[in-house]
């Protein structure tokens, strides 16, 4: 049977190199994107990866979007609930908006994302379900209140839905990734990312094909006994 993986905000950063791994995996592979049309044809024009443009932060929209998907591809097994958003300030600073929208993005995105599909994939009696959640999810942030709730209730989200769904074949776990080479971390200014770099013992960012291929692994068959589970990937800068 052809696996068929859903990787929500899949066509820039750390999303677009787990949907080209699934991919050279052989799975049929629908990226998710929320607004930069140019970006997502782009991606899908160099990868052969169709493209979905809907707001996770919707139920109503996610619900349709994963029937079209699911008509044009079949049915899901997989899910990467990665999409998500930053919207940083102190918390003195941060503002009712900041905080909801990072909530409604991050965290209900997340639920918005799966719950549609928890029904057939109990049918199914086979999942794989993977939140990209984020070493801030962790520890904690400065400025990022709102970031670090949402990445945290991520982890309680999986380890959740890992006992609910192991006696239907469902595994869910996490990904916490520290600071990656990605578009977003690169546009920093050059002292910051030194900074950042200096706090990492590895000694450099990570890649987002490093995250990747933690998810191909943790979407294969042969890892059903992981479950519930978070693999921090952050060059030993937070160890839990």
């Amino acid at each position: 049977m052809e696996r068929v993986a859903l990787v929500t905000g899949g066509s820039r950063g750390i999303g677009a190199a787990i949907s080209l791994a699934l991919k050279s995996e052989g799975y049929k592979v629908a990226a998710t994107y929320a607004g930069n049309d140019e970006a997502a044809s782009k991606f899908s024009n160099e990868t052969g990866i169709p493209t979905y443009k809907w707001n996770v932060a919707s139920y109503e929209e996610s619900s349709e979007g994963l029937k079209k998907v699911q008509s044009d591809l079949g049915s899901i097994d997989t899910v990467v609930a990665n999409a998500g958003i930053t919207r940083d300030a102190p918390f003195h600073k941060m503002t009712p908006e900041q905080w909801n929208l990072v909530v409604d993005v991050n965290l209900t995105g997340v639920f918005n994302t799966i719950h549609p599909l928890w029904p057939s994939l109990r049918d199914q009696k086979f999942g794989r379900v993977i939140v990209i959640s984020s070493i801030n999810g962790q520890k904690g942030q400065f400025a990022q209140v709102n970031y670090a709730a949402t990445k945290a209730g991520d982890l309680g989200i999986v380890k959740s839905l890992a006992n609910e769904g192991a006696r239907n074949g469902i595994t869910a776990n996490a990904i916490c990734p520290g600071y990656i080479s990605t578009d977003m971390v690169m546009s920093m200014p050059e002292k910051a990312i030194e900074a950042t770099i200096s706090q990492i013992p590895t000694g450099r960012l990570g890649e987002p094909e490093e995250i990747a291929r933690c998810v191909v692994f943790l979407a294969s068959k042969e890892a059903g006994f992981i479950n519930g589970s978070t693999i921090s990937a952050n060059g030993a800068q937070f160890v839990v």
